[in-house]
Parts: C-alpha cells; sequence; structure tokens
C-alpha cells in the first residue's frame, strides 16, 4: 500500500462520490459541487505538471473544498457496524485527496515554503501509516528512503521526518531501520535530464560513515544501534559525511548524519547493484 500523499487518480473520487450517494444522499449534491472538476482527466505526469502551473490561490481554493469534503464526512456517524466500515474507508479516500490538494497548495517558489511543503508530506505519510496499523492490526514494514524513516533529519529540506512522526505516534512500536552501503550502482533520473538511467559510485568519501562501516571483516551486517557498546555509541551518535542517495543523480550536496540519533538499527552492504526497471506496462 503506497502511503504517500501523491497522485489522488479519478477512481478515488468516485469511491467517495458512490459512498455518499449511497449511505449518505442527502449530502450528494454538496460533495459534487466541491468536487466539481477536481478529478484528473490525464495521465498523472500530465497533471502533476498542470496542476503546479495553476495560480497558487486556485490551488488553495482547490484544496480548501477538498478539506471540506474530508470533514463533512468525518463528521458522519453511522449506526451498524457494516455502515462503519465503509464510512472509515470513504473518510480515508476523502482524506487522501485532501492531502495531495493540500500538499500542491503550497508557494513552490518558496524555499522556507517547499521545506513545509515537505514537513506537511512526511506527516501525512506518517499518518496514513499510523491509519493502517490502528485500523487493521497488522504489523507493518515500510519501506522509504533513510530521510524519511530516520528520526533524525539530514537533508535542511525536510524539516521532521516520517520517522519522527511515527516514533510521536506509536512510540517504540515503530523501529527505524536504516540501510548504507560502501560502494555499487542504483537506478536514479538525472538531475539535469530527468531521464531514468544506473549510475555507480566507487568508494565512499574518506572520513564518511560508509568508509568505517566497511571496516570490519563481516563485509554485509545488521547492527542493533540500540544495543551497541558505549564505544561504538559514542562513534555512532557523531555526525560525519554520508551517502544520501535519492531519486536525482549527481547530487552536488555534501550530506551529513549522526547514524546513531538517525535509526535504532542499521543494515550494512559493502556492494550494491542496481535494480531491474520493468517499466510500467
Amino acid at each position: 500500500m503506497g502511503d504517500d500523499m501523491g497522485y489522488a487518480g479519478p477512481e478515488l473520487y468516485q469511491r467517495v462520490s458512490n459512498y455518499v450517494a449511497r449511505s449518505l444522499p442527502r449530502l450528494s449534491e454538496r460533495v459534487a459541487e466541491l468536487y466539481r472538476g477536481l478529478p484528473p482527466t490525464t495521465d498523472a505526469g500530465t497533471y502533476y505538471t498542470e496542476y503546479l502551473q495553476l495560480p497558487l490561490t486556485e490551488r488553495k481554493e482547490r484544496a480548501e473544498r477538498t478539506r471540506q469534503v474530508y470533514e463533512l464526512l468525518r463528521k458522519q456517524r453511522p449506526g451498524t457496524a457494516a455502515d462503519q466500515e465503509k464510512h472509515l474507508w470513504a473518510v480515508q479516500h476523502a482524506r487522501a485527496i485532501h492531502q495531495m490538494a493540500e500538499g500542491f497548495a503550497f508557494d513552490i517558489t518558496d524555499q522556507a515554503q517547499i521545506a513545509a511543503m515537505m514537513k506537511y508530506r512526511d506527516q501525512a505519510m506518517a499518518e496514513n501509516v499510523a491509519w493502517w496499523h490502528k485500523y487493521t492490526g497488522d504489523r507493518i514494514l515500510l519501506s522509504a528512503h533513510n530521510t524519511h524513516v530516520s528520526y533524525d533529519s539530514f537533508d535542511v529540506r525536510y524539516p521532521k521526518t516520517q520517522g519522527a512522526f511515527l516514533r510521536d505516534a506509536l512510540g517504540k512500536d515503530y523501529v527505524s531501520i536504516g540501510f548504507s552501503f560502501y560502494k555499487g550502482a542504483f537506478k536514479a533520473f538525472g538531475t539535469d535530464d530527468d531521464v531514468m538511467r544506473t549510475y555507480r559510485v566507487d568508494a565512499a568519501k574518506p572520513g564518511s560513515n560508509e568508509e568505517t562501516l566497511d571496516k570490519p571483516r563481516q563485509e554485509d551486517y545488521i547492527l542493533d544501534l540500540r544495543t551497541a557498546p558505549e564505544s561504538a555509541r559514542t562513534w555512532l551518535d557523531k555526525e560525519r559525511v554520508t551517502w544520501n542517495i535519492g531519486a536525482g543523480w549527481p547530487d552536488p550536496t555534501e550530506y551529513t548524519a549522526a547514524i546513531g540519533k538517525a535509526h535504532d538499527i542499521l543494515i550494512h552492504l559493502h556492494d550494491v547493484e542496481a535494480t531491474t526497471y520493468l517499466g510500467t506496462s
């Protein structure tokens, strides 16, 4: 299940509208009016591009409309257990729609607003995971970039991470597992042309976290940072240069991180290989 505040397709709007028509017909006209013109009619990429070109005032107005639908549904009190289950999902669908609209209602020409948007994004992701955990009772393995699952953000673009929000919500029931590697290949979008390709880095930088982590005779290992000896903790809690490879490469920024403050467990790999991209069909 995806947890990001990304593309809310037309089927999501339809699910909300269908629920309202069946279970809350008195609200159908109001919901239809609030959602008018909002469901996507193009592919996700085109929708994103066109949406962000809308005036900020219009994006804020759209977010206000999606918020009203979300709040309207959230305040309803269904009767039977079956109705409650349907209502639960309808509210979450409306919430996902609003998360997207709210996330796009920030001023992307302002660096401070971009940081605020990223904080909102991580909060939304955490809320979706916590919601899923609460209402399904499932144990969850959350897969995301180190920057998102950690407690201590090592990227100024992310003021508070999904991991920090989840620790606030779940306490010690949330365990952050970080990955590190010494060298290898990975898939990324070119930062100058946005084309996905395979990149390779030959070795971690001298003095970096990864250089030291790669020195044990065991090339690949798991380290429980919570029970590491005091001497190791002293090293782990110090901030130093680290790999921070996300969706785009090359990235000229030099990132630093204190691994012991970012995660509970670390998985270190000596050498990694890029995934095989299967395409979108």
